[in-house]
């Protein structure tokens, strides 16, 4: 028996186990399979290097230490975690900084008016470390965590406001962020190899200055039932959150998170997996598995961003890889949406839809240059799924 066969078999034993009758179904459904995209297949590369499916094009928005189009303001060094939030007139692009603060940090914002055209771009946020992900709050302010030991949460406000520290949502090793407006919770991932998934209670909603910090316990396969229980001591001093609570689950390098109807979907770079949390029954499974895809080879390593859309679809970005952002349908199928050629350096990081869903942007971290000088922002446009 090889290696997918013998996972393949443990998926679906285990979760014959462990999960209630009701969820069988589940259990017994492979994670995402190869298959040709809903858009076809991806056409050579553009003046930009980027390969597409027909009927999308892709613009440059900002590049790093470059000053943004129509504007004064210089864009950030490596270019993370994203998302947009309207504003009225159009929307606000944000993104984080990756780097530590004496080179930056942070996060930044570019505003667009309805037409898609850029009309500012300032730093809403300065003084923090190797700002890697995040997450956008129902009440349009964004989360900027820091992925450093002891990491904290800042709360910026993209649309106007004054970023504040949130010591509530916990000190460890933040990477994204995802707000769930039906059980008023925050969902948080935790980049380590011994890494565990969180879920931030606010006492009231809208207001993240005080709440209790929550830990996913399940067993150790890759689907059953869980529970959640309170951490101790969220500041992560002298015991580190992550092994303040016995039975937590662990997860191999915690990174993207999002959520939408009742599920929560988070990705582990450490396995090259895409976890589905389903919250109204309790359960959670495997959506994805590189070490599961058969036949064929996966499309889809190096996991880490992850957005979504209103047709269900999940768009997963590379660290590494084939340099690709790669789409999963909802009938669990995985197909390359679109690739950066000549960025082997580099990884894909920040995708985000506008609220219209007809335009999707993201960044190369590094560019071509391979360093975080040269990290360049773009947009892509076209006909998708709604």
């Amino acid at each position: 028996m090889d290696r997918r066969t013998m996972l393949r078999a443990t998926v679906v034993g285990a979760g014959a186990v462990a999960l209630p009758f009701t969820a069988w179904s589940a259990a017994y459904g492979a994670p995402a399979q190869n298959a040709t995209g809903p858009y076809g297949p991806l056409q050579a590369a553009d003046a930009r290097g980027i390969q597409l499916p027909a009927g999308f094009t892709s613009t440059i928005v900002a590049r790093s230490r470059q000053v943004v189009s129509g504007t004064s303001y210089v864009w950030h060094d490596a270019p993370d975690g994203g998302a947009v939030i309207a504003n009225g007139t159009g929307w606000v692009y944000v993104s984080n900084s990756e780097v530590s603060s004496s080179s930056g940090g942070g996060a930044s914002r570019i505003l667009f008016n309805s037409a898609g055209a850029i009309v500012g771009a300032s730093r809403i946020l300065s003084g923090t470390n190797q700002n890697c992900a995040g997450g956008r709050t129902p009440w349009n302010t964004w989360l900027s965590c820091e992925e450093v030991s002891l990491g904290r949460v800042f709360e910026t406000y993209p649309l106007g406001g004054t970023a504040v520290f949130r010591p509530a949502l916990g000190r460890f090793k933040h990477e994204a962020a995802a707000a769930d407006p039906v059980r008023r919770v925050v969902y948080l991932t935790e980049d380590e190899s011994d890494g565990k998934f969180y879920r931030f209670v606010p006492a009231a909603w809208g207001d993240l200055s005080a709440g209790t910090l929550q830990v996913f316990r399940a067993g150790t396969t890759t689907s059953g039932s869980f529970t959640w229980a309170t951490v101790p001591d969220p500041d992560g001093s002298p015991t580190a959150t992550r092994y303040q609570v016995s039975g937590a689950k662990t997860f191999n390098g915690g990174e993207g998170c999002h959520y939408a109807d009742d599920t929560v979907w988070f990705t582990t770079k450490g396995d090259n997996r895409v976890w589905q949390v389903n919250l109204a029954s309790g359960t959670y499974e495997l959506a994805y598995d590189d070490n599961l895809v058969s036949p064929g080879t996966a499309p889809l390593s190096g996991v880490d961003n992850i957005t979504g859309t209103t047709a269900g679809d999940l768009y997963v970005a590379e660290d590494g890889g084939s340099m690709d952002i790669c789409l999963i349908t909802p009938d669990d199928k995985v197909s390359p949406f679109l690739r950066i050629t000549g960025q082997g350096g580099s990884e894909i990081t920040g995708p985000a839809f506008t609220p219209a869903g007809d335009r999707l942007y993201f960044s190369s971290q590094r560019g071509t240059s391979g360093s975080s000088s040269g990290g360049i922002t773009y947009c892509v446009t076209g006909p998708f799924r709604r």
